[in-house]
């Protein structure tokens, strides 16, 4: 059990603080003075899910977004922190044992990658299937291409993030094995693959974060998109977390204006600029640097979309959906998409079943303006594509779950409606069966397995 942990409030970081980050793992997480008021059965817990689930923070989440008089239900600690039930019982168990033996590293580092591989550290055939190649045949790991329009970039010195999100479904990319990891340092063959293929349009920058690179490293990347003065290339993307964890970056790192500076740079070339910022509860929007980094950010011309999936213990509430979606919009930004958590690491934790997930979803929506409507989900980014839940119906009788693919591996089964039976307990789309026939219409195509 945790005890309660009573703390006098955090002094307020002010826009202008120029406090260095400080990171915390595994490594000092302990030296954390709220850490050390915990239980030493608490803190080997976290001990234990660290050493197979990633885990980083830093002192900005610490002392900015985490309630420390509500542990261990504060959403901000349970998002940031290692909880016991992130692993499953006997996974948990293995791990404590080799630690409680005094194992050495690499005894410990062996068990726990026969854990992680247990995980489904590839989901939706993103090693399998996504993986692009060029013409003379040269794979791109660093690469992912799922949807026509769409290929995916991973920078090799983007392969961390200011904090870790403990529902991370890119979690491979931090652990250490690095024939799990997405990673390309040559911009040019980014630069190739575009030209090979003409139907791109769009780039997203992602990792790790991206914003977790210097900007005179990440504008070489932006740099060589827009030297090329490609046709094709309309928009780029990047995916980050930095608003949220480091606001820092866009206020006064030493980079902070470089950055600015690159992004408007974007915008004046005549390339579309979008932010795919993750905020996953309405206490990231709440801080005056935060808010402070997103208009910086929009001023340079850039647009600021949101997203996060639906995380129990976190997020699965109807009205703080509504609130986190109303403060977007007052803030300038586009809410996006609502996710669902994906069949990886922790997804038994923070997995929602579908029908609740669908039911919190259009009670927020309802009570929201139509310009947070713009909002799409739930939706599940499976091995055929993003799968909408689009509600649940009765057809002949029988009660459906109504789906849709909002994008696909196939664009030509984009926007067509099928259906699941109804299941209460499923929580992903290998958890639903068929309503009418043998297999949905997309199956045989792209090796889907059922449980």
């Amino acid at each position: 059990m945790i005890k309660k942990v009573m703390v006098e409030q955090q002094a307020v970081w002010s826009v202008s603080e120029t406090t260095s980050i400080k990171t915390y793992t595994l490594a000092n997480f302990r030296t954390i003075p709220q850490i050390e008021q915990m239980s030493e059965e608490v803190q080997f817990e976290m001990e234990v899910v660290g050493n197979v689930l990633p885990f980083k923070t830093n002192n900005y989440v610490v002392e900015q977004l985490i309630d420390w008089n509500n542990i261990p239900n504060d959403p901000m600690f349970v998002l940031t922190f290692p909880q016991k039930g992130m692993l499953i019982p006997e996974h948990y168990d293995k791990m404590a044992s080799v630690l409680r033996s005094g194992a050495d590293k690499k005894e410990i580092q062996n068990t726990a990658n026969n854990i992680r591989l247990q995980l489904n550290p590839h989901p939706a055939g993103q090693m399998e299937l996504n993986v692009p190649q060029l013409k003379d045949g040269t794979k791109l790991y660093g690469m992912q291409h799922k949807y026509q329009e769409t290929c995916l970039f991973f920078p090799s010195q983007s392969q961390t993030c200011h904090a870790y999100c403990s529902f991370c479904f890119r979690w491979p990319q931090f652990v250490g094995m690095d024939e799990m990891k997405f990673a390309m340092r040559e911009g040019e063959q980014l630069v190739q693959y575009l030209k090979e293929h003409q139907e791109i349009t769009d780039v997203l920058f992602t990792g790790g974060d991206p914003m977790i690179m210097k900007a005179s490293m990440f504008s070489v990347y932006t740099d060589a998109l827009l030297d090329a003065k490609l046709p094709n290339l309309k928009t780029i993307r990047i995916g980050t977390k930095a608003i949220s964890y480091w606001p820092y970056k866009f206020l006064t790192d030493s980079d902070s204006e470089e950055t600015l500076k690159n992004f408007e740079k974007i915008v004046k070339s005549g390339t579309h600029l979008a932010i795919m910022a993750h905020f996953n509860h309405p206490v990231e929007l709440s801080t005056e640097p935060i808010k402070e980094a997103i208009k910086r950010v929009r001023k340079t011309g850039a647009q600021i979309r949101t997203q996060s999936p639906l995380l129990a213990h976190i997020n699965d509430d109807a009205d703080l959906w509504a609130e986190m979606w109303q403060k977007q919009v007052s803030l300038g930004c586009i809410p996006y998409y609502m996710f669902v958590v994906r069949d990886t690491g922790a997804q038994h934790y923070f997995g929602v079943p579908l029908v609740r997930a669908e039911k919190i979803f259009r009670s927020a929506f309802k009570h929201v303006s139509g310009l947070a409507r713009t909002v799409r989900g739930p939706s599940m980014s499976a091995t055929p594509g993003k799968v909408h839940v689009l509600g649940i119906s009765e057809i002949n009788g029988q009660k459906v779950i109504v789906l849709q693919l909002l994008q696909g591996r196939n664009p030509d089964w984009v926007g067509i409606p099928f259906f699941a039976k109804y299941d209460e307990n499923a929580i992903w789309l290998d958890d639903l069966q068929p309503a009418f026939g043998e297999k949905f219409f997309f199956e045989g195509q792209n090796n889907i397995k059922r449980s």
